[in-house]
């Protein structure tokens, strides 16, 4: 296996916005639907839970005296509810009206193999395979991820493989699957920077990648959740029309109407969406801030986090020198804010390398405010290299790691 970059989730049982106090978290119920690009159905009305300053002053709230009010803060409702699957005096029901016996190496997603008819074909990874994708770099990092408690995606890019050809692309989904058959791995990530970088031309070549990899890897990996990273530029605009056809026109294959199929048909179960919203929108006189809440806006507008979870990815936090007060502003308007708006996870970049060969990572001042998170523990995820960081220090902020492959 090599690597090729630097590069599901328990969720709190209600949003922040639940918690937020009486007298900050509504703006007289002002409309934001200017926000919304032209055409949007009028039944999509936009109201400001705060408006973006109130928002980070929110944020910031919650940040302060070490973040005492966040760890104070109570989760709303019942909490969690624990089933018990416990069989003693039958066949265990698999949740889709067969059963398997207790004694047999039961689901996919439990670790058991799927029996290949006929033998021989490419459906699943043989055990030899999945031996030896545990002794890679890789499938160590995914077992010492587990013994700390954290989920792990395998993350990967297909699209060069794919583009290979037949022979490339199968073996490297074959290489996946024996990774993604570890015990602890709830997903794969099979490209990143979809439709943004180089890889494709068109968008029905995008599509027929997207759709060719998830069906190998949901015939492969059976059980493990599949997800891809992009950014959709315009989003950024908000109701701004000129901005939305200069965002277009740049980034032809990173439009709506080229992402939002992919998000349906059962081809994906998560989107992450970067945060690295500016530079680039000045002359709209539309800030980071403003860019990254419209971002969400759309998102809510257009229901997409009702047919995939979506995320976002910030690598804002690494690198640089901040004070205490840097650092929780920072936190605020990278983390909190991103959870505020309606994302469901925040994937925070802890390290990068740049061109000269230098690794990068988060500020002490930084990570002893991410320390203070713990109530959003399970909504933060990371980035990890096979060999690089202490996987035991990221548990202690993450809940889930992306383990690059």
């Amino acid at each position: 296996m090599r690597l090729r970059r630097i590069a599901a989730i328990g969720a709190i049982t209600a949003a922040i916005s639940v918690w937020l106090p009486g007298s900050t978290a509504f703006s007289a119920g002002e409309s934001c639907n200017d926000q919304l690009a032209a055409g949007t159905p009028s039944y999509v009305v936009c109201r400001w839970l705060a408006k973006p300053d109130e928002a980070l002053a929110i944020a910031m709230g919650w940040l302060a005296d070490d973040a005492g009010n966040l760890q104070q803060a109570e989760p709303y409702g019942a909490g969690w509810v624990e089933l018990d699957i416990t069989c003693t005096d039958g066949p265990c029901p698999t949740g889709d009206g067969d059963a398997f016996d207790e004694t047999d190496a039961g689901p996919a997603e439990d670790g058991g193999d799927v029996v290949c008819d006929p033998p021989g074909t490419t459906c699943t990874v043989e055990p030899d395979e999945v031996e030896a994708a545990a002794a890679t770099p890789t499938g160590q990092a995914v077992e010492l991820a587990g013994e700390n408690d954290l989920r792990v995606w395998i993350d990967t890019e297909l699209a060069d493989d794919w583009k290979a050809g037949e022979q490339a692309f199968a073996a490297a989904v074959k290489n996946v699957g024996a990774l993604a058959a570890q015990p602890g791995v709830a997903g794969i990530r099979f490209t990143t920077q979809l439709g943004y970088n180089a890889n494709f031309t068109t968008a029905a070549e995008l599509t027929k990648f997207v759709t060719a990899a998830s069906a190998a890897l949901r015939e492969i990996a059976p059980g493990r959740k599949l997800g891809v990273h992009t950014v959709v530029p315009e989003f950024a605009c908000g109701g701004h029309a000129g901005c939305v056809q200069a965002m277009a026109k740049q980034y032809p294959l990173l439009t709506p109407a080229v992402i939002e199929p992919l998000l349906t048909g059962g081809k994906l179960d998560q989107l992450t969406l970067d945060s690295g919203m500016a530079p680039g929108y000045g002359q709209w006189k539309i800030s980071a801030l403003e860019a990254r809440r419209n971002q969400w806006i759309q998102v809510k507008a257009r229901a997409w986090d009702t047919l995939v979870q979506v995320g976002a990815e910030d690598a804002g936090l690494v690198g640089g020198s901040l004070t205490s007060a840097q650092a929780k502003a920072a936190t605020a308007e990278r983390i909190v804010l991103p959870l505020e708006d309606g994302a469901a996870t925040v994937n925070v970049w802890s390290r990068y390398l740049d061109v000269k060969g230098t690794v990068h990572g988060i500020p002490a001042a930084t990570w002893a405010q991410l320390e203070k998170l713990a109530p959003l523990q399970r909504r933060l995820a990371t980035l990890y290299t096979p060999g690089t960081d202490d996987l035991a220090k990221l548990a202690k902020v993450f809940s889930q790691v992306y383990i690059a492959a």
